[in-house]
């Protein structure tokens, strides 16, 4: 498996005080687990199902300001600090340096041209899968299934993401008004779809997690505060899709088939 321009690993900044609450939130709506990864002086918890570590989640950083709770999503790199340099020299810009996470790897915080923002990392193996390569699974509920950019300009946004990552593009599908929905492959399988901001107000990226059932997904989600903003909508090749905000806020979406499937 190639990991260079796979995602790699999904992180949730939630509100200041509200770590709890969310993971209760995703305990209920994703099925996940969670510990504390034992960072000295760090509050940073571990979520994970079926022995995948899929995600990680803290408080706010107190550098962030008014920004709200949002989901991020890292992408592997060969090099951390050559990628880094990778996105300046073509527009865009580092929000954290390249820096050492002892056991999982060497991360940086970045942008691309258009200030979608996404994370960079250099993994190392971690225990129970993680930062290798689990976190993004499309064959198991829990796990990272889709990865969307809506940006302002989505040819120079492939332009960018095909150079850093090698990215192909895939099938385009014509959405009339919202404009071309751009499928985009890694290692010979579509991982996302880039489009025109649409809803969004300024460039960003949105995960979508797997679920075995996106109707009583919707449910879960409305029965522990968040609120579902789309769907849910079927997309080409039979799944069933909703995009929701978390009770803090911080936008995510899910994937999946529209009722539980037996397996």
């Amino acid at each position: 498996m190639k990991l260079h321009g796979r995602p790699c690993w999904y992180e949730l900044s939630t509100g200041p005080g509200q770590l709890a609450a969310a993971e209760e939130f995703y305990r209920e709506v994703l099925g996940w687990s969670f510990r504390d990864s034992g960072m000295p002086d760090f509050e940073y918890h571990l979520a994970s199902v079926e022995g995948d570590l899929v995600a990680g989640l803290m408080p706010m950083p107190p550098d962030a300001g008014a920004m709200p709770p949002f989901w991020m999503i890292y992408f592997a790199v060969d090099d951390a600090d050559k990628a880094a340099a990778d996105i300046r020299a073509a527009g865009g810009g580092v929000h954290r340096e390249p820096a050492d996470i002892p056991g999982t790897g060497r991360f940086a915080v970045v942008a691309d041209p258009q200030g979608a923002a996404f994370g960079i990392l250099q993994p190392e193996p971690m225990e129970e899968g993680g930062a290798g390569g689990n976190a993004f699974d499309q064959s198991k509920a829990g796990h990272g299934n889709w990865n969307e950019l809506m940006t302002s300009d989505p040819e120079a946004g492939f332009r960018f993401y095909g150079d850093l990552f090698g990215w192909q593009k895939s099938q385009a599908v014509d959405m009339g008004e919202m404009g071309v929905y751009q499928l985009f492959s890694h290692d010979g399988a579509d991982i996302g779809g880039m489009m025109r901001l649409g809803p969004a107000p300024i460039p960003v990226w949105l995960p979508y997690f797997g679920v075995n059932g996106v109707a009583p997904a919707i449910g879960r989600i409305e029965a522990g505060g968040g609120r579902v903003e789309h769907g849910p909508m079927e997309v080409p090749g039979g799944a069933f899709i909703a995009v929701a905000q978390d009770p803090q806020g911080a936008w995510f979406a899910i994937v999946g088939p529209k009722e539980t499937a037996a397996g």
